[in-house]
């Protein structure tokens, strides 16, 4: 467990956040310019990439993923997650958050958004048969040749644009060229096939990908618009390349179900998420249910009893809370402990 020691507060009563870190881990939007505009990177990490992207929408997932501010409650980061995620930001790094299932490794990226006013997450779940193109872009081949033969068999009309049946995925959305970086979830990566964190290499080194058929349709159409990821949201393309201009933010989670190849950790900042505290989880259901007080304690002191043999993740706890203070039973103490046992069932097989 995290000493409590380690914590870090950033309003008075307690240590403050050093002056460097831009993310605090309390989830409260920063409120001055200074904090949210980044330094520059290392000369290494630095590109140049166009044309430039407007701003992304706002996160409208954001408020559901973590919750509301509590200022009586805050969050209180611990050292280590404070100087990882805040190294990885100026570095320009992906960061791999590693952890039991459920001790809040995706909530980083969604903090770090909400701190510096980045909008909108993009989110790439892996899967077992997740590949690198999926994430870059996908191209509907059969729509485009429908198409054409639409267009070939009426009258006579505006060619259908290659770009039409160009989407790009969660990665290739965050390499477009935003002035600001985007901020980027790669979830349980170690979900994936053998190759996928081989194959990210070369991306994540160049900041940039082609999209060979929007490359061998250039001389027709130099520039084209495609969709991103982003619901109802399109980016100018040219020649077929995109090229990121600000570095995105990358977060990358794993439950540590496997090791990743040393060339691959040596492009990553690494931090190891400890399970939850007493107080994590008042905060966290605080967030969530903020018209309820501290009187969940003796629940969480239970939860945490039983975490200590069983793996169970936080959101089980505030499915417990909501039944709870729903009163629904209230006067079926039998009933309630046969469900909290349901509700509580052990991860062990899911990892």
């Amino acid at each position: 467990m995290t000493d409590v020691d380690d914590r870090i507060t950033v309003h008075d009563g307690g240590r403050r956040a050093p002056a460097w870190w831009r993310y605090r881990g309390d989830g409260i939007p920063a409120d001055d310019d200074a904090r949210t505009r980044l330094p520059d990177p290392p000369r290494w990490r630095t590109f140049r990439g166009h044309p430039a992207q407007p701003a992304p929408p706002d996160d409208e997932d954001v408020d559901r993923k973590l919750g509301q501010i509590d200022s009586d409650r805050l969050r209180r980061p611990s050292r280590r997650e404070g100087d990882m995620v805040n190294a990885a930001i100026l570095l320009r790094r992906p960061l791999l958050v590693t952890g039991l299932p459920g001790t809040g490794k995706s909530s980083i990226a969604f903090r770090i958004a909400r701190e510096l006013r980045l909008g909108r997450v993009l989110q790439w779940p892996i899967t077992s048969r997740t590949t690198l193109r999926a994430g870059l872009y996908e191209y509907d081949a059969i729509g485009r040749a429908q198409a054409a033969k639409e267009a070939a068999d009426g009258p006579a009309g505006p060619d259908v644009s290659i770009g039409d049946f160009v989407r790009l995925g969660p990665l290739g959305t965050a390499l477009l060229g935003y002035p600001r970086p985007r901020v980027l979830l790669i979830d349980e990566l170690d979900k994936s096939d053998i190759d996928l964190p081989n194959d990210l290499l070369h991306t994540f080194e160049n900041g940039e990908f082609t999209v060979p058929e929007l490359v061998r349709a250039r001389r027709r159409e130099p520039e084209v618009s495609v969709y991103t990821d982003d619901p109802d949201r399109t980016a100018t393309v040219r020649d077929g390349w995109v090229r990121c201009h600000a570095f995105p933010i990358v977060v990358i989670t794993s439950n540590g179900e496997r090791e990743f190849p040393p060339a691959f950790l040596r492009r990553c900042l690494r931090l190891e998420l400890q399970p939850p505290d007493a107080d994590d989880l008042a905060v966290m259901i605080r967030a969530q249910l903020p018209e309820l007080g501290d009187e969940q304690r003796g629940l969480i002191d239970d939860f945490l009893a039983r975490m200590s043999s069983d793996a169970l993740a936080r959101d089980q706890l505030l499915n417990a809370v909501f039944l709870t203070t729903s009163g629904a039973y209230a006067d079926d103490g039998e009933g309630w402990q046969s469900l909290i046992s349901a509700v509580w069932h052990s991860l062990s097989a899911e990892r």
